[in-house]
């Protein structure tokens, strides 16, 4: 289940490049696949996206219970038969797959199945200029009570784990410290949401990197 707290103590924002036109194919293959074998593994998939305003990337997410279950789960499934027989033609698609965050909680957590909405997703990356903990606490504090009276509701609200990666044969994007929330989005919220990045632009080391993504077919996460 998408809300099942316990897979949320450790989370991969995955995004990968894909050769071009090649999208689709990777999607069929990947929930054919690898979505039940995946979990049979001991982890759980969150959201399948594509990412409209670029053709050729693929984004998903998937959790954890602990980093220790994090490197148990990922040797069971990428030294298995089922990566084995599928793995090539998956990799086979893919120009790079290291754009990587690995994160844990640091508020909400991922709704239930539906709770959501069938909708697009954004997702949003902040670089904070201090302590992340501060960050995140003004978010909590000033800007989703904010937004949500405006109408959006955020919710999945993440920090980097910052603890050593223990699956290397995997990357993931290291030396920096984000803040990662998630969102409905709506054509009416465009202009709010590129207020709140301004209005927060000054917390901010890096400009936010904002994405819109549309559930796949079999993505728990709407």
């Amino acid at each position: 289940m998408t809300d099942s707290p316990e897979f949320q103590s450790v989370v991969e924002l995955r995004r990968y490049t894909l050769h071009p036109g090649r999208r689709d194919e990777l999607i069929e293959l990947f929930e054919r696949e690898f979505v039940e074998t995946q979990e049979a593994c001991g982890m759980r998939l969150f959201g399948l996206f594509r990412e409209p305003a670029e053709p050729d990337k693929f984004v998903w997410l998937r959790g954890f219970r602990d980093m220790e279950s994090r490197r148990a789960a990922l040797e069971s499934f990428y030294y298995g038969p089922v990566w084995r027989a599928h793995g090539p033609a998956a990799n086979e698609t893919m120009i790079d797959a290291s754009d990587v965050l690995l994160l844990r909680p640091s508020g909400p957590g991922f709704p239930a199945p539906g709770d959501a909405g069938d909708s697009r997703v954004l997702v949003t990356v902040c670089h904070p200029i201090g302590p992340v903990k501060e960050f995140s606490e003004h978010f909590a504090e000033n800007v989703a009570p904010a937004l949500r009276e405006s109408g959006v509701e955020t919710f999945g609200h993440f920090e980097t784990e910052p603890a050593e990666n223990t699956f290397p044969r995997l990357p993931v994007r290291e030396g920096e410290t984000v803040f990662v929330w998630f969102a409905k989005v709506a054509d009416e919220h465009r202009e709010l949401l590129a207020r709140t990045g301004s209005e927060l632009a000054s917390r901010l080391e890096l400009p936010w990197e904002q994405r819109e993504l549309t559930p796949t077919a079999r993505s728990a996460l709407r």
